[in-house]
């Protein structure tokens, strides 16, 4: 009796270990609970845009704002809130002072130039030909979920290894939210119509690529009219009759681009079978075209409101794509913005608000008189970036002076520059002990400071004003610059709305908890448990707990 129990023990064990049920080999086979993290950001797309147009939106962004997790008092809590540091903060959680993206530009001492956040020398371009359009992330100092991800698989063993891809109109748009370890990055070229990238990445183009600039999309808008489904616009929208530089920068400032970047966008989804390989994948998609409309014609314009609404559709055509190829059940979508933008001064003038244009001149002559007037003749102001200016170090020695009393005397002269409406100046070596106000716009300040790239000077005028001579800007730390979208949708995350104030930062960590991957490694956000299921969502290969929300 005993020698039948120990064989029937026996054959239970082989039948376990054995796969033979088309269940068992699935589950040996599964893929990712989540297939694709898909960033969707609008440029320029303020907060506000969802409650004033929610009646209109029929499709991407109703969607969203149906089946997401809203979070509808969203704030960048750095400054200057402009596109670069926006896209940086996105996928990476980290803040200017750490992520070392400061602004769209700074001025480098090191080659005593002015550079961009994306610039690249050491790169070649790719699908066009200006040294300038080369580009890559290297100036971005941290990592992104994409980064991250990349690692974890890397740990599991052998498999397919995730692919990070990032699209936009902008080159900075593109480049910084796939991150350092991006496997693809393009960017339209206004001068050429075609979509560019860059030796960073590969030493050629891919042929999809190329087979899809030798398309020529932009061409076909040539004559067209933007015509308005929202609003009434303020004079009729014609692009130019004939290909070339004039139609791409109408067609960039245009609805028009957002739809041939959802083209790409389509494109690469096929091409690179994005979530679609067993593993997971991350895909950052950047709008640009409701940017360069909305600082044409400000916020309030008829402009705004139709490409508004126009872009619900582009965004409903992607998710329907990715649906088709994907499955959005299988898919992390995180839609946001990189900043909002100011009323029209004018506009703000009529309704008796506080608000006017000055100029560069008005703020920083006064600071070059007084230090001229102080300590003698010589450039005292090497470049300015924004707001802020980079003195003269090799003067300031030569004449043998105390830097920190040099940037005394400049900001005293900013500060009470006539007609500048400055509200606050804060030194270097203020912001280097941390010696500010201790307020939501300080601290923003304080964030965006990076002692290796960052200027002598952070200027901040009084709300409204711009040194912008027409339409209008973004860049404060006001809030009518800083409350953007966020809305989180996919496995792990609970619909709803909440009122409570989060910021941009937490998407980071909070999609890493969802993945089961450390959060990327200057991320400053914390995790938006009020919005995420009880359960794991682990990824292919991942341990732990760390995706359950506690």
């Amino acid at each position: 009796m005993k020698r039948v129990f120990l064989i029937a023990a026996l054959l239970g064990i082989l039948a376990a270990e054995r796969p033979t049920t088309g269940a068992a080999q699935s589950a040996a086979s599964a893929e990712p609970a989540i297939k694709l993290v898909l960033l969707i950001a609008v440029d320029q797309f303020r907060s506000d845009y969802l409650s004033r147009f929610e009646a209109e939106y029929k499709s991407g962004i109703r969607g969203l704002l149906t089946d997401g997790a809203v979070f509808t008092s969203a704030k960048l809590e750095h400054y200057p809130t402009v596109t670069a540091v926006g896209h940086a903060s996105m996928l990476s959680g980290a803040i200017p002072a750490d992520s070392g993206i400061i602004g769209n530009d700074w001025f480098d001492r090191e080659t005593g130039t002015v550079v961009t956040s994306v610039f690249d020398g050491t790169v070649q371009v790719l699908g066009g030909t200006d040294p300038a359009s080369a580009a890559s992330p290297r100036r971005l100092l941290v990592s992104t979920i994409g980064d991250e991800l990349k690692l974890a698989r890397s740990r599991t063993g052998p498999g397919p290894a995730p692919k990070v891809i990032g699209v936009s109109l902008k080159d900075r748009s593109a480049i910084l939210p796939a991150g350092r370890g991006g496997d693809a990055s393009y960017w339209f070229d206004t001068t050429t119509g075609a979509f560019l990238s860059s030796t960073y990445y590969f030493p050629a183009m891919p042929p999809w690529v190329t087979a899809f600039n030798a398309r020529k999309l932009a061409d076909g808008f040539a004559g067209k009219t933007w015509a308005f489904d929202a609003g009434a616009p303020t004079r009729p929208h014609v692009m130019p009759v004939t290909p070339g530089e004039p139609l791409y920068g109408a067609v960039y400032g245009s609805p028009f681009g957002n739809d041939l970047l959802l083209a790409l966008a389509t494109e690469t989804l096929a091409q690179e079978q994005l979530g679609q390989r067993g593993v997971t994948d991350v895909f950052s998609v950047s709008f640009s075209s409701n940017d360069s409309v909305g600082h044409a014609y400000g916020p309030e314009s008829p402009e705004v409101h139709d490409i508004s609404v126009k872009t619900d559709a582009v965004i409903g055509n992607l998710l329907a794509e990715v649906d088709k190829r994907v499955g959005l059940a299988r898919t992390l979508v995180m839609f946001t913005s990189d900043h909002g933008v100011a009323p029209v001064p004018e506009a703000m003038q009529q309704r008796r608000m506080a608000g006017g244009r000055t100029s560069g001149p008005t703020l920083f002559d006064p600071m070059r008189r007084a230090l001229e007037q102080r300590f003698g003749g010589g450039k005292w102001v090497l470049a300015t970036a924004g707001s802020s200016p980079y003195l003269n170090y090799a003067l300031i020695a030569e004449k043998k002076l105390d830097p920190a009393e040099v940037r005394r005397v400049a900001a005293d002269a900013a500060r009470t520059a006539a007609g500048a409406h400055v509200a606050r100046v804060y030194t270097r070596d203020q912001l280097l002990r941390a010696e500010i106000q201790d307020d939501v716009i300080g601290r923003r300040v304080l964030r965006g400071f990076n002692a290796s790239r960052s200027g002598d000077l952070e200027i901040v005028l009084e709300p409204n004003w711009m040194r912008s001579a027409t339409g209008t800007t973004h860049g404060t730390p006001y809030d009518y610059d800083a409350a953007v979208p966020l809305v989180l949708m996919g496995p792990g995350i609970r619909p709803g709305r909440y009122a409570g104030g989060v910021a941009l930062n937490d998407a980071a960590p909070t999609i890493s908890t969802i993945l089961n991957i450390a959060a990327p490694n200057a991320s400053v956000g914390r995790v938006l448990t009020e919005a995420l299921e009880l359960r794991a969502t682990p990824t292919q290969g991942s341990t732990g707990t760390r995706g359950q929300a506690r």
